[in-house]
């Protein structure tokens, strides 16, 4: 008795409760936004009432800085764009290109490119999963996918020296064949993906705290996410079937047996199973381009656009005169005029670029070595644009799961 009557006379002292909006900052020094987003909150209590999104600090101009290069000089900026999948940002400045000058490559050449692809697309949606998983609390995951991350980037490094700025490819080509053995060491790799993909679904895909962290957030429907712009995991996760690699066929894709994953709920769990299944479609894809790949050149036969093999560069004087033209500012490849727009499936969606080449001023030949105009669709910008409705009216802590669903790249989001 003496227990309630205190606790009646608390409760008629204390003053009437009254609840106001408060404004949240959430970055960019919030872990979670990657050092360069910030997402301005407005909460009641727990929930999201509205929010505000910047596209981040990190501009580094790539535009203008590829139009003040030769054609071959800017692979180095498009390494800097999704840097996590160098190597697709390299083949789709390339195809653009060479669509320009009206080139394909030899059939090993394009098969090379899309093992390098398909590499580059599981590396990412790994980067992606296990930073969201980690975000989350399970740590374990995160080992375990950037385990399988590293031996990804073990064979591009084998291929071109570099693990992450790969400039991978050459425009009208591949800087030289495979090595010897790396088709081996592709096929010891897959089988150790595989095994981490086991493990972790195991780990969360029936795990009732991640599955109830991720279900019904962050949902966009499809007329939303057309809306918006979403392609990749994120489109499809919201049920558009649209995939450039089978829409738009390049390269050799249209050559192998595989399936586009759909999801049906348009929420952060249905971009999680769609990327899981992206990559066990990628390893299908890898296992037929090495049972496949032919023998051949492995770049376009033509002095005017492919580099040299370096022996030549450094062992005879056409060569050396060859790469010198090729490469020194103001002369480079020699492109026609024209404009033209090429895309590709990047890891986040579609990835295209539109370039134009004017004649230069002094140019006997009509063309030039450097772009007049390079224009870059990045995928992730329309996810990130679209980040405001995904968080609003849900809680605080939805923004960090449903975030990094969307796998934001930060030097993708330079306007």
């Amino acid at each position: 008795m003496e227990i309630k009557e205190h606790s009646t006379a608390i409760s008629e002292a204390s003053p009437e409760f009254h609840q106001r909006d408060m404004l949240l900052n959430v970055g960019p020094a919030h872990p979670a936004m990657h050092g360069i987003i910030r997402i301005i909150a407005k909460t009641s209590g727990e929930m999201v009432v509205d929010s505000e999104v910047e596209i981040g600090y990190l501009h580094r101009a790539f535009e203008k800085s590829c139009e003040d290069t030769t054609w071959n000089q800017a692979l180095v900026y498009t390494d800097r764009l999704n840097y996590v999948s160098a190597c697709i940002n390299n083949v789709g400045y390339c195809m653009a290109v060479e669509k320009l000058l009206e080139v394909t490559l030899p059939p090993r050449g394009q098969y090379i490119r899309t093992l390098l692809c398909e590499i580059s697309r599981i590396s990412d949606h790994l980067t992606c999963v296990g930073a969201s998983a980690m975000e989350l609390g399970a740590f374990t995951v995160f080992l375990y996918m950037i385990k399988g991350r590293e031996f990804l980037w073990e064979l591009i490094e084998e291929y071109c020296g570099a693990r992450v700025t790969t400039m991978a490819t050459r425009v009208g080509g591949m800087p030289h064949d495979l090595p010897e053995g790396w088709l081996d060491k592709l096929t010891w790799t897959i089988s150790e993906i595989r095994t981490i993909l086991s493990e972790c679904h195991t780990l969360l895909t029936k795990n009732r705290i991640f599955v109830e962290r991720m279900e019904d957030i962050g949902v966009v429907s499809k007329e939303n996410a057309v809306a918006w712009g979403f392609t990749g995991p994120c489109g499809r996760a919201s049920g558009i079937e649209y995939d450039v690699r089978k829409d738009f066929p390049y390269l050799v894709y249209h050559e192998f047996d595989w399936t586009v994953p759909v999801g049906k709920r348009g929420d952060n769990m249905d971009r999680y199973l769609v990327r899981m299944e992206e990559m066990e479609q990628s390893l299908r894809i890898l296992e037929q381009c090495r049972d496949k790949i032919p023998a051949g050149r492995v770049s376009v036969d033509d002095k005017r656009i492919t580099l040299p093999d370096k022996q030549d560069t450094y062992g005879n004087i056409e060569g050396l005169i060859n790469h010198f033209k090729l490469i020194m500012y103001g002369h480079g490849v020699r492109v026609p005029q024209g404009e033209v727009y090429f895309p590709v499936e990047g890891a986040n969606g579609e990835l295209g670029f539109y370039i134009v080449s004017h004649p230069d001023a002094h140019s006997t030949d009509g063309c030039n070595g450097m772009p007049w105009r390079v224009r870059c669709r990045p995928p992730c910008y329309n996810m990130v644009a679209g980040l405001r409705p995904m968080i609003n009216n849900y809680m605080i802590a939805d923004i960090v799961p449903t975030f990094g669903s969307v796998n934001m790249i930060g030097g993708e989001l330079d306007r």
